[in-house]
């Protein structure tokens, strides 16, 4: 069987397929076009430059594209390169289908739906419930396919679900720990949150930010959602505004994308939550590909550091 690529070693030779996840072009400094390429499979992504491109080739070599590549790897600025020798499209003989090259999370979407369900069946608040509820099941589809991010944490089909839950048993923890937190806009806060991330980005596959993602943002767009099913519901009261409040503070500060920051323990304690939730998946993920006494590549959301797996982790 066939390794993921992001388990090659430096100076490895590599022949197999791949999905293109990302295409983008640029001009070399001798004026010629070249692109660069993100591939992926089950295992994760790689970076490639295909160098002095025809227009055919832009036209062959774009997203959700599934290519045999031959070439190796390289260590380009502490970071994994593949090197192409060869590539070409796949065609009718190649026994390959797009959901072989798909990371997906470690959970089935039917259990985690189970979980989130749970969660929302706790709730005491009916406010809260009657919102989250009503919201959760407008976009559960896209709930359970979509990533949280097209980048550094939970890039993957179904992440944005799986970081959910992860969340929601991390809140139930802490508020064993801390009795005074309230459990009802915790798991409210946490479900919501991230929700406006299937209106924000294009799907599970080659996932862009869309023009609204890009114009208004998930966070502006679910609270704007908020608003929308508490008058749909004929909800009124100070819950609709915290739950706003929530959303629009969970990135902390403005400098990370919060208009406002947390001013209530809840949306404090989520904000942390989420924080170490993706920085978790980033590490795992990351260490995954290293053996005991190696560094991880450097990891850009974390402040580019390369991160030492030790040798007794076996």
């Amino acid at each position: 069987m066939t390794k993921g690529i992001v388990y090659y070693d430096t100076g490895e030779q590599v022949e197999l397929f791949l999905l293109i996840k990302n295409a983008t072009k640029g001009v070399a400094s001798n004026g010629k076009p070249f692109l660069t390429l993100i591939f992926q499979d089950k295992s994760g992504d790689i970076e490639a430059k295909l160098w002095d491109v025809s227009e055919q080739d832009e036209n062959n070599y774009v997203p959700e594209t599934i290519v045999k590549v031959a070439g190796d790897i390289l260590n380009y600025r502490g970071r994994q390169q593949l090197r192409i020798r060869q590539i070409r499209t796949s065609n009718e003989n190649d026994t390959v289908k797009l959901a072989d090259f798909l990371e997906t999370a470690p959970i089935d979407a039917e259990e985690m739906m189970g979980k989130v369900t749970q969660y929302i069946f706790e709730m005491k608040n009916p406010n809260i419930q009657r919102i989250t509820r009503h919201l959760l099941k407008k976009y559960q589809a896209e709930f359970l396919e979509y990533p949280a991010a097209t980048k550094n944490h939970h890039e993957f089909v179904s992440g944005l679900a799986y970081h959910v839950v992860s969340m929601l048993d991390l809140a139930k923890a802490i508020a064993n720990l801390y009795p005074t937190l309230d459990k009802d806009l915790l798991y409210a806060g946490i479900i919501l949150h991230d929700l406006g991330k299937v209106t924000e980005l294009s799907g599970p596959i080659s996932t862009t930010y869309t023009v609204k993602g890009n114009l208004l943002g998930h966070i502006s767009i679910m609270v704007s959602e908020i608003e929308t099913a508490a008058e749909e519901l004929s909800i009124q009261g100070e819950e609709v505004v915290i739950l706003q409040h929530i959303v629009l503070s969970h990135h902390g500060k403005a400098e990370w994308g919060s208009p406002k920051p947390p001013l209530i323990k809840e949306a404090e304690i989520i904000h942390y939550i989420d924080n170490l939730d993706a920085k978790m998946n980033m590490l795992d993920r990351s260490l995954s590909r290293v053996k005991p006494g190696e560094y991880t590549e450097r990891v850009f959301a974390l402040d580019n550091r390369a991160f030492y797996k030790p040798t007794f982790h076996e």
